[in-house]
C-alpha cells in the first residue's frame, strides 16, 4: 500500500504536525507500506490519504475525496480541530464528514464530536522515544520545561509569570524550549528573559536536543490553552519528568481525570501553588512523578505502530 500524508508543515519544519507525519510515515514503513509526505493534494497516486488537521488540509481532503472516492481518507485531528475549528468552520466539518476514519490523539476527543461521528473515531496515541546520553538533573536548581513553540494557544509564558509569584528562596528556573512563530512573541520571550531571572529562552532546538533538556528537568509545564493530545506529554512520562498541566480535554485524556497536576487555564496563581509543592513538597512530587512513569507504557513506538496495523487491517481486510 502506498500512503499520502499531507501536512500544512513543510519539509524541515518543528511544528507538531510534521512530526507526527514523519513518525507516521516511519510507523507505516515498519509495517512494509510506502507513504510521502507533501503539504497539499495535487492527484498524486497512492491508495490512502491521510490529512493532518481538518481545517488547514480542508482543499486537499476535498480535492481527494472528489477525485478517489473509492481510496479510503483518513483525518487527523488536532486540537484546534476539535476546540475551535470544528465548531466555526465549515470546510473543517466537510473534512470530518468525508473521512472515512478520524485519528483521535486522545481518548476523549470523541466526546467533543457529534454523535454521528464518533463511529469514525479511532485513537492512536503518539508515541516518544527516551532522549539519547540524557544529563542528570542539576543539584543547583530546580529546573522546569515548558516545551512548545511560542503561540497564543499554548499559553507560552504562563509559567514563566507563576515564577515571578514563587517565594525568594525557590531555586525554581524555567527553561522554554521553542520557536517564536510570530514577531511580538520574540519580543515578549527576550523581555521576559531581560526582566525575570527565573526564565530562560532557549529558542527552537533540534529534537532529541529537546528531550535532553527535558530530561533533565525536574517537572514539565503543559499551559496550552487546547491540545489535541501533546506529543509532549509522552515524552516526559518515558522520561520520568512528572507533568503539571492545565485542565483542558487534551491533557485529562491522557493523564487521567484523577490526576493531581492540574490547574484551572490561564491560572497564574494556581499554577505557582503547584510549582511550590513540587519543589518543596516531596511527597506530592513523587505521586506525579509516579503516576506519569505509570503511563510511560502508552507511549510505546509498539502500541502506536500495533494501532497503525488494525486501522489499516480494518481499511484493507483483504
Amino acid at each position: 500500500m502506498h500512503a499520502l500524508i499531507v501536512t500544512p508543515a513543510p519539509e524541515g519544519s518543528l511544528a507538531g504536525n510534521r512530526r507526527t507525519a514523519e513518525r507516521w510515515a516511519e510507523m507505516l514503513a515498519r509495517l512494509e507500506h510506502s507513504s510521502e509526505i507533501v503539504q497539499e493534494y495535487r492527484g498524486e497516486s497512492c491508495d490512502l490519504m491521510i490529512g493532518l488537521h481538518a481545517a488547514k488540509s480542508a482543499e486537499s481532503i476535498a480535492r481527494f475525496h472528489s477525485a478517489r472516492a473509492d481510496a479510503p481518507l483518513l483525518v487527523a485531528l488536532t486540537g484546534t480541530d476539535l476546540y475551535r475549528d470544528l465548531e466555526h468552520s465549515p470546510a473543517a466539518r466537510r473534512s470530518v464528514e468525508m473521512a472515512a476514519r478520524l485519528i483521535a490523539l486522545h481518548p476523549l476527543a470523541g466526546q467533543d464530536l457529534d454523535e454521528e461521528l464518533r463511529p469514525k473515531v479511532r485513537v492512536i496515541l503518539q508515541s516518544a522515544e527516551p532522549a539519547r546520553d540524557a544529563p542528570p538533573p542539576t543539584t543547583d536548581a530546580f529546573e522546569i520545561c515548558v516545551l512548545g513553540h511560542l503561540r497564543p494557544v499554548k499559553d507560552p509564558f504562563r509559567a514563566a509569570e507563576a515564577a515571578r509569584l514563587l517565594p525568594a528562596d525557590s531555586r525554581v528556573r524555567v527553561l522554554h524550549v521553542g520557536s517564536a512563530l510570530e514577531p511580538p512573541m520574540e519580543e515578549r520571550a527576550r523581555r521576559e528573559q531581560a526582566e525575570n531571572p527565573r526564565y530562560r529562552w532557549l529558542g527552537p532546538l533540534p529534537g532529541d536536543e529537546a528531550r535532553r533538556v527535558l530530561a533533565r528537568s525536574r517537572l514539565l509545564v503543559l499551559s496550552s490553552l487546547m491540545e489535541g493530545g501533546a506529543n509532549v506529554v509522552g515524552e516526559a512520562a518515558i522520561q520520568g519528568v512528572p507533568i503539571v498541566a492545565s485542565r483542558i480535554a487534551g491533557s485529562v485524556g491522557l493523564l487521567g481525570a484523577d490526576y493531581p497536576g492540574y490547574f484551572t487555564t490561564g491560572d497564574t496563581a494556581a499554577l505557582a501553588d503547584l510549582m511550590r509543592r513540587c519543589e518543596g513538597d516531596p511527597a506530592f512530587y513523587d505521586d506525579l512523578r509516579m503516576r506519569c512513569h505509570s503511563l510511560a507504557t502508552n507511549f510505546s513506538p509498539d502500541i502506536e505502530q500495533d494501532s497503525w496495523r488494525s486501522l489499516l487491517e480494518e481499511l484493507f481486510p483483504n
